[in-house]
Order: structure tokens, then sequence, then C-alpha cells
């Protein structure tokens, strides 16, 4: 890992101190399995997602290994109102992408922030919206854009009888970086469906689909997953392990199947 890398990694766990304290009784492996499935929860959580995907690259002998590091922390911005930080830091592994070569280091972070009601709206549905940036810090040119962005998110979802369904999505326009390399105006599209059973098992399915409006082609993987809520101790935590497969990607893009694994600590309230 690289300097940067662990100076916004270490960054990014101490900030899990400035979350609100754990205030009341401990919420119910129900209730807690539940939150899971809602991205702007009022749960901080730390999920770390592995992604394997494979056939990638000018001669379809590229490999990749991602791991996201996830930390979703809420403040309280007052009765009515919370405030979620979701942050995605992506430290990236490949190999033979480009033939002959390979790389590893951190790529380009994502930061979005959701302003949502800490109530559901009458009709049950759970909102929110604020800005998404992106942030050039990939430690080598072909893991990230260098390009600094900023758009637009927006999530919304309904729970209930087990079922969590909804979508977020997001846009981002590149603002200022590198002028030699390609602006960036990119549209992320997430319908969410889940269910989960009385075992605190949840079983899910999604589309992490994006389109590029500079290069017009679109990327789409879809992921079938199973996640389930435990505890070791007293500490709650998820395990979930899934396949996922490209229906579309750009040229020289991932083909074909690929795996997810992810592993989240779980701090309730």
């Amino acid at each position: 890992m690289t300097n940067n890398a662990r100076i916004l990694l270490l960054a990014l766990l101490a900030s899990l101190g400035t979350a609100p304290a754990v205030v009341g009784a401990e919420e119910s492996q129900a209730e807690l399995a539940k939150k899971l499935n809602n991205p702007i929860a009022n749960l901080v959580s730390v999920p770390m997602q592995l992604n394997y995907d494979q056939d990638i690259g000018l001669n379809d002998q590229g490999k990749r290994y991602v791991l996201n590091i996830q930390p979703v922390i809420p403040f309280s911005l007052n009765e009515n109102w919370n405030l979620i930080s979701r942050t995605i830091l992506p430290l990236v592994s490949q190999e033979d992408i480009v033939p002959g070569t390979d790389q590893s280091g951190i790529g380009d972070v994502t930061q979005s922030l959701f302003f949502s009601p800490r109530a559901p709206t009458a009709g049950g549905w759970i909102w929110g919206a604020g800005p998404v940036f992106l942030l050039p810090t990939a430690s080598d040119s072909l893991l990230g854009g260098e390009k600094w962005g900023i758009g637009p998110t927006v999530i919304v979802l309904k729970q209930q009888n087990g079922w969590t369904y909804g979508a977020l999505a997001n846009h981002v326009w590149s603002v200022a970086g590198d002028d030699a390399r390609t602006d960036i105006s990119k549209t992320f599209l997430q319908p969410i469906l889940a269910y989960t059973t009385s075992k605190h098992t949840t079983f899910s399915l999604n589309m992490e689909s994006s389109y590029n409006w500079e290069s017009e082609e679109w990327s789409v993987p879809i992921n079938l997953l199973a996640t389930q809520l435990f505890k070791v101790g007293k500490q709650p935590m998820s395990l979930k392990l899934g396949a996922r497969y490209w229906a579309d990607s750009p040229a020289n893009g991932p083909e074909g199947w690929g795996v997810r694994l992810a592993y989240t600590l779980v701090f309730p309230k």
C-alpha cells in the first residue's frame, strides 16, 4: 500500500471517532439486518468489499482485484434531518490489462453526502439527496482519471415485509485536473432489490450500471449476492458472497463472470 493510501485509510478510520455517540438499548439483529440494506440508514458501518473481474484489456488476458473500503457515517443535523457520509476508497491490483504490465495502489476516491429526513414519508419511502465528489487520489495514472469531479446524487427506497427496493443514482462531471486526460461525464444507476429472512440472511440483486457520456459506452455488472448478519461476542458484523456478470462493458472492459466478497463491521446505536 502506498503512503497516500495509508494516510487516506487512517483518516477515514479515524473519522469514525467523530460519529454520533452510541445511545440507548442495543438494536435487534432484525433491525440491523434491515438497516444494512439501506445505504443511508442512521447506522455507522464499515464495509470492505472485494471484487474480482477478468477478461480485461487488449488481449482479454487482464484481471483486476478491487478492495473498496466504504465507511458510512451518519450525523444528526437536528430532530428532523441527518447527513449521511458515504466514502468509497478503492485499493486496486491489476495484471496484464496493459499487456506485460501490472499496477497496484489506490484509485480515485468517491465521496457522497446525503441530506436525509430522519423519518420516512407518509407512504413509507426513505430518501436522501446531496452532492457527490470525485477526488483524483490514484497513485498510478492507470488507476484513475486524474480529474476532480462533482455532481448530484439521490437515493429513494422502501422497506416492508422483509423487502427492500429502490434505486441510487448520481452523475459526475469533471471540473479540473490534468488537461491531457479525457473529461469525465458519467451517470451511475443502481436499482436495489433485497429480501431478508427471519434468520437475518439477505438475498439481493442489483445492477451497478454506469454510462460514460464521453465515450458513449455502458458498464453493466449484475450482482447476485447473499449476506449473513452475525455477532462475534457483542460485535455485529456481516459477510457477503456472490457472483457478478458483466452484461455490457466498454471496449477492453471486463467480460463474463466475476466474484464479490464483502465483510462489514457494524456499530449500532
